[in-house]
């Protein structure tokens, strides 16, 4: 059929199967939403600020399962929406973002609101388009979808200047993707992987390390399955949380920076590192040169390029994490469960040493118990968020987290204003599920004006900030390595929370006892409208245990043994 670019856009939504769309319209994308206003096939939820749109659609896509959609204007709209691209791209999360730009015959006169998109986001996105002509917007969307989702997800661009989406042309979405340079092995070699099911039958200290390419991959069930046939302890990173249940006897704990003292103490004494879709960031290995140096490693991952990066892999193999666990499972007979014994005796000598716990205060509420508190009062019924900072590490370690894609955060990117957002995506990919944020006085800030949103599309997010009157990590680090010398960190001076909550149409609370916090927490989730909880807690706790930048995950700072709840 001939129809206008912005029409096609619309049907092609409507073909993948989109039923929700984050996004702010504006003069070069006015075509597209022209249309949106007259079709009824998906939900439109209008954000205050692009940065929030993305976001949002990345809380809906990680939540989900599926492509989260995103659209904005020209210019400032798209330079708005970059810390989202990025904060995507870091993260593998699939986006389909469509931009609008300036007509075809502006485009490098410096017209009014004409930015160059597709350079800026070249370095942020898995792949882009700018479309020049409306008969190549069918296979442009189709393939910006199948490469979102394919291989290892990503956000992907699409530039549509203002006259194309005005362009008449045929529209057939009947068609067959066939990129030559992108053919992702989803498979797994099968020698590589009987050379590992061989490298872990005759280990002794094996240890499982999950990241958050399992749960991209939906393989949870077969990871649990594989490590429980196994009988092999396994490390989680930040953002594989889930993984595991919280209850599981083989799950150790977070790994990395402020991972548990026997997860770090575990892969510092492993011989062999079983990596499932893990990419060894700085943040999880701490000093290359001391990580895991008595270990042989299996590395399985979909991005070829994220294989042997930092860390060599002993047994590489390229491939969809859901396949070869699978395959691993075929051959799981070699392996001797009950071989391992020792060694799991050994690692809970590790938790009974240093366990991951806090020290009460009878002044102020402890932030750990705050989430330990949510995690008990709704546990499996709530989906987790978070913005950046103390309160995300606080809540990565001590919420009983049941299930993979509860818990959504800002990994690689670590971008403060994610989280109200991204929840709101969450409420509405899983309106059945309370939606939670964790947020902290310096966070919440960033995007306050989703409180609108929130309001208008009735999405009642519940943040629960943390407060502390500081940037709480900064300060830490100040702290810690700068002689307390605090420097622009003190945020003594804060707005009113809870009139803030209700000038937007919200609800809020401030709290400084455990039984206001659990009458406000009840009441919020009762009353179904987007609600501030502040909670006053201890201003100079820190993260703990704590690996220094550049050190060995064997020396972390540890809390004090006179501090032990």
């Amino acid at each position: 059929m001939q129809i206008s670019g912005a029409q096609m856009v619309i049907e092609a939504l409507i073909a993948e199967g989109v039923d929700t769309v984050f996004g702010y319209p504006g003069g070069a994308i006015m075509n597209v939403y022209d249309e949106i206003y007259k079709q009824n096939s998906f939900h439109h939820i209008l954000n205050r600020h692009e940065q929030a749109s993305i976001h949002a659609a990345e809380g809906y896509a990680k939540a989900s399962g599926k492509v989260g959609v995103a659209m904005i204007t020209s210019g400032p709209g798209f330079t708005n929406a970059v810390t989202g691209l990025a904060d995507a791209y870091m993260d593998s999360i699939p986006l389909v973002v469509i931009s609008g730009q300036v007509p075809m015959s502006l485009i490098g006169t410096d017209a009014f609101q004409e930015i160059d998109a597709v350079g800026i986001s070249r370095s942020c996105t898995k792949h882009n388009y700018l479309v020049t002509d409306a008969k190549d917007l069918p296979r442009i969307l189709k393939e910006a979808f199948y490469i979102a989702r394919s291989g290892r997800p990503g956000p992907v661009h699409v530039d549509i200047p203002k006259d194309v989406t005005a362009q008449i042309a045929e529209f057939n979405y009947d068609i067959e993707i066939d990129l030559e340079t992108y053919k992702p092995n989803v498979k797994g070699n099968p020698r590589q992987i009987k050379k590992a099911m061989q490298a872990i039958a005759t280990a002794k200290r094996p240890l499982f390390y999950l990241g958050g390419g399992v749960i991209n991959a939906n393989a949870a069930d077969e990871v649990r399955e594989l490590v429980h046939k196994c009988g092999i302890p396994a490390v989680e990173t930040f953002m594989a949380r889930g993984v595991l249940s919280h209850d599981d006897e083989l799950l150790v704990g977070m790994l990395g920076m402020h991972g548990s003292y026997a997860s770090n103490m575990a892969m510092s004494e492993t011989d062999l590192v079983i990596a499932l879709g893990a990419r060894f960031d700085d943040r999880v290995t701490g000093k290359l040169s001391e990580f895991a140096k008595h270990a042989d490693v299996i590395h399985v991952d979909i991005d070829p390029a994220s294989i042997s990066k930092l860390v060599n892999a002993d047994y590489p193999i390229v491939g969809d994490v859901k396949n070869v666990v699978n395959e691993m499972l075929a051959q799981v007979d070699v392996v001797n469960a009950d071989k391992y014994a020792t060694w799991r005796e050994t690692i809970v000598n590790f938790e009974e040493l240093h366990p991951l716990t806090y020290h009460e205060d009878s002044e102020r509420l402890k932030p750990q118990w705050v989430i330990q508190r949510v995690g008990e009062l709704l546990g499996d019924g709530a989906n987790i968020s978070t913005d950046v900072g103390q309160h995300q590490m606080w809540t990565a370690q001590f919420y009983p987290f049941s299930r993979p894609r509860q818990f959504i955060s800002s990994g690689g990117l670590g971008t403060m204003g994610f989280g109200f957002p991204a929840a709101l995506g969450v409420k509405a990919a899983a309106p059945e599920k309370v939606s939670i944020n964790f947020t902290g006085d310096g966070s919440i800030l960033m995007n306050v004006q989703e409180l609108m949103t929130a309001v208008e599309k009735k999405l009642p997010v519940i943040n629960i900030i943390l407060n502390n009157n500081f940037l709480g990590m900064v300060r830490q680090w100040q702290t810690l390595f700068y002689d307390k010398r605090h420097s622009e960190t003190d945020l003594s001076i804060q707005p009113d929370f809870v009139k803030v909550a209700e000038a937007f149409g919200g609800i809020g609370y401030r709290v400084h006892t455990k039984e206001e916090f659990d009458a406000a927490l009840q009441d919020a989730v009762a009353k179904g409208v987007v609600a501030f909880i502040e909670v006053i807690v201890h201003r100079m706790e820190n993260v703990m245990p704590m690996v220094p930048a550049g050190g060995s995950l064997y020396n972390m700072m540890l809390l004090e043994k006179k501090e032990s709840k």
